[in-house]
């Protein structure tokens, strides 16, 4: 796997997006990395693991045409910081939302995928007044199903065995600093219907990301808060407008999993697309979140 250098990424990465900016700001005491650009209504990007801002960058271009993009790596993920805690999705929520506030940004739509679904669906249960629509990306938040999720294969479908790993504390930075990559590729070959759609040069892009002890540990930290997580969502209902998009099999998790929370929802299914819908399917996905907040 050929290195990318940490330090100079960002700003290589965004000179392929015109329009676009890096940028950082001190939240809750943790700094925190965002890519900014585009004129209208503020839409916030939230990535999922194991990735960084880099995952939205296939619809970041058709959005800013009428929306102010701004695509945020939470604490612990890419270029933010990493500190030991604080790894709750409702923390994190809190994280986005005072990095609005410092941008002078009273409500925004919210759009995220995986871990970064799990904490756009937070923010708008904990911070409602500043949520005008909510779209979730194949990923559901935690809740007590989590804790029905098989410990061995049962033979009807991917076992999602990370999910119980990453729980583990201390082992996996020291098992897998400089060889995440091994498992980012098993994940990409796994959950993508075309293995291509995440590139050679993405998947250098991302493993550069979880590279180090303190990027594993930290990601690792967003999977053991879920206990945390699931108590912080009991009782809440999302009232704002709020779309599910995802693959077959995230549509059928979709369709149980968020009417119970969700009081006015929509879903969207993206046909021959696995989990990483923005980047198998950006056309259609984009397409649907512009058709939805307009």
């Amino acid at each position: 796997m050929q290195s990318i250098n940490a330090a100079n990424i960002d700003n290589e990465l965004v000179k392929r997006l015109p329009g676009f900016t890096s940028h950082y700001l001190t939240v809750n005491d943790v700094q925190l990395h965002y890519i900014i650009g585009g004129q209208g209504e503020p839409l916030v990007l939230l990535p999922g693991w194991p990735q960084t801002w880099w995952s939205y960058h296939k619809i970041m271009p058709t959005l800013v045409d009428r929306y102010q993009v701004i695509a945020v790596e939470l604490r612990g993920m890419g270029s933010s910081d990493k500190p030991m805690g604080g790894y709750s999705k409702k923390v994190m929520a809190s994280d986005v939302a005072a990095l609005l506030d410092q941008l002078g940004i009273g409500r925004s739509s919210i759009a995220g995928h995986d871990i970064g679904a799990a904490v756009a669906f937070s923010f708008a249960a904990h911070f409602p007044h500043k949520t005008k629509k909510l779209i979730l990306l194949d990923t559901p938040h935690p809740d007590e199903n989590m804790y029905r999720l098989p410990m061995l294969p049962t033979g009807l479908g991917l076992h999602p065995w990370w999910v119980a790993f990453n729980q583990v504390r201390h082992l996996p930075e020291q098992l897998l600093e400089n060889r995440f990559h091994l498992v980012q590729d098993w994940l990409f070959d796994q959950l993508l219907v075309d293995k291509t759609a995440v590139s050679s040069f993405d998947r250098q892009v991302y493993a550069q990301a979880y590279a180090s002890q303190d990027a594993i540990r930290a990601s690792n930290g967003w999977y053991q808060a879920f206990a945390e997580d699931i108590d912080d969502i009991k009782g809440k209902r999302i009232e704002v407008p709020t779309m599910g998009i995802a693959g077959p099999a995230g549509f059928e998790l979709f369709s149980y999993a968020l009417p119970p929370y969700v009081d006015q929802l929509t879903l969207k299914e993206v046909k021959g697309s696995g989990h990483f819908v923005q980047e198998e399917r950006p056309l259609e996905t984009s397409e649907f979140i512009r058709d939805f907040l307009s």
